[in-house]
């Protein structure tokens, strides 16, 4: 009798999945708050805009950076201790509010950028390993999910506690993030991964199939190309909606609209995923967000929330496939794959903000907008070359793996097979 297949609300059903999805709620959360400082430090310490940015470029920077190598970390030694990832940043960023300099303070986000760095591959092994094959797809988008809302609801947070306490309203935020951190130490005492330096006596590595290069760099590259369109639109909304003549409740809405659509598109992909392949689907989401993208930038107003919409739902929702395909074609090292892709999608969307900017400076934020789709179009051409869910099954086939050497046959062996053959 075939297998019945799992419903389609069972990965909330999953407490480990859960568990997960709060703790990378939490620590996004912290990323979202950073911008809500700036007016505090700029006349706390008398600085400009540009310095002041610093701050959070020490934040994210660091995590980026950080992140494949702490992936190796999670393939080497397990992910047992995710919790203390969340301990470790809950503590620095609720310091941050406490630095007497500037100085102090840049050192303090970037070892809170650390933990940061730490989590993401961490728990996004740990949220492909608590569930199933059939619904991996639907686990690591509602993983990725909890990130999305974490950072989006992260400047509301921070309105609120900073305009209570001022900067030391950081030490506030130590407490949610404590308490995930104890809850995680907990609640992962069995579902966390063991990593290749624990192992029982005896047990065998399972063999890895060679590293499909090309492939993975496709993985890579659609990953980064995505972020171009993101975050031109979500980084500059405030900026083209201000010049437009609108308050900043009408601007603040619409960037909010956008991160919690791809947080709800990110959902639905990843069902999708399941049911129709990731390839079909990301071929599919792109495309249909060539329109968006070029409607929001030619008709902005009221119906951008129509629009935004539609580009959160579409060109933003499907990173965990991504994420997903790159875990299966790095057999064995699924944590520096986690580590790889979202760090080098970190470093494109901060690397593309600043070269977005410039472009807009020469030709104008809404014709820089207009260019968006030609991006899209290149992303959809990368991205043709996907492996369909068949390839991606012969690539990570562990038949393809070369033998060990106790499975390679030694001249002894073929003797005695050649003696069994002429018998």
């Amino acid at each position: 009798m075939a297998e019945a297949a799992p419903s389609k609300m069972s990965v909330f059903r999953n407490r480990p999945l859960m568990l997960l999805m709060a703790g990378h709620f939490t620590i996004d959360m912290y990323g979202g708050m950073l911008p809500l400082l700036y007016p505090l430090l700029t006349a706390q310490f008398e600085l400009d805009l540009a310095t002041v940015g610093m701050v959070s470029l020490a934040y994210s920077g660091v995590s980026s950076l950080s992140q494949p190598a702490f992936g190796y970390i999670a393939d080497k030694y397990g992910t047992r201790f995710t919790g203390l990832t969340m301990a470790w940043t809950a503590l620095l960023f609720a310091a941050i509010g406490f630095a007497p300099n500037f100085p102090t303070l840049l050192v303090l986000s970037a070892l809170a950028g650390f933990g940061s760095g730490a989590f993401h591959p961490l728990g996004a092994l740990n949220a492909s390993a608590v569930i199933s094959d059939r619904q991996r797809n639907s686990a690591m988008s509602v993983y990725v999910t909890g990130g999305t809302v974490g950072f989006a609801l992260g400047p509301l947070v921070g309105a609120a506690v900073f305009a209570l306490f001022g900067m030391k309203g950081t030490a506030a935020m130590i407490l949610p993030g404590v308490l995930i951190a104890i809850w995680l130490l907990s609640g992962m005492r069995t579902g966390a991964t063991k990593g290749s330096r624990h192992r029982a006596p005896g047990e065998e590595a399972q063999a890895a199939p060679p590293l499909a290069l090309m492939v993975i760099s496709i993985v890579i590259l659609v990953m980064m190309l995505r972020m171009v369109p993101i975050v031109g639109v979500q980084n500059f909304i405030p900026v083209w909606y201000e010049d437009l003549g609108y308050d900043s409740f009408f601007y603040a809405s619409l960037a909010t609209t956008v991160v919690l659509a791809s947080a709800v598109g990110a959902i639905g992909a990843g069902t999708l995923a399941d049911r129709f392949g990731r390839r079909n689907v990301i071929l599919f989401t792109l495309v249909a967000s060539i329109p968006a993208v070029y409607l929001f930038a030619e008709f902005p107003g009221p119906w951008a929330f129509f629009w935004g919409a539609l580009i959160g739902l579409l060109a933003a929702s499907t990173a965990p496939l991504l994420l997903v395909m790159a875990q299966q074609l790095m057999v064995g090292r699924a944590g520096m794959a986690s580590g790889l892709i979202l760090g080098l999608s970190f470093i494109a969307g901060a690397v593309s903000a600043p070269l977005f900017g410039k472009l807009a400076d020469a030709i104008g934020l809404q014709n820089a907008m207009r260019t968006l789709p030609l991006v899209v179009l290149v992303t959809i051409i990368v991205a043709w070359f996907l492996p369909t869910e068949q390839q991606m099954a012969r690539l990570t086939s562990t038949e393809t793996a070369l033998p060990s050497a106790s499975d390679t046959p030694t001249s002894g062996n073929r003797q005695e097979s050649a003696a069994r053959q002429a018998g």
